[in-house]
């Protein structure tokens, strides 16, 4: 019995790290907000987007932008539609040139900036 618990344990343990992807870059993040030109409809600080029709990015939970960079890039890709994506020609077309990095990088640092949707401490 305690074997048993002790194996399954220890094959907990090693799934939960070894699952584990490397750490957002900040500095990288602004620079492939800056290098994608994101600021053209986002605004510089990502907190007052040039339009009220494109979303506020700056203190957005970077899981949510993660994710949704990520159904970008695979509706520019054609993927079916059980693959959860989002079709957007414009969103579609920058998220396709995001690395898998550049995406946790860029969301990582979104959502660090002050911003409406950012919680004060």
């Amino acid at each position: 019995m305690i074997k048993r618990l002790v194996i399954t344990t220890s094959v907990a343990v090693g799934l939960s790290f070894g699952g584990a992807s490397v750490a957002a870059d900040i500095a990288a993040g602004k620079a492939a907000y800056e290098r994608l030109n994101c600021a053209s409809c986002h605004g510089a600080d990502a907190a007052k987007a040039i339009s009220p029709t494109y979303p506020i990015l700056a203190g957005q939970h970077a899981d949510y932008l993660k994710h949704a960079l990520t159904a970008y890039k695979r509706g520019a890709q054609g993927a079916p539609a059980t693959a959860n994506v989002r079709k957007n020609a414009i969103m579609g077309a920058f998220a396709s040139q995001m690395t898998k990095q550049d995406i946790d990088n860029v969301s990582a640092w979104l959502a660090q900036q002050p911003g409406p949707l950012s919680v004060k401490k």
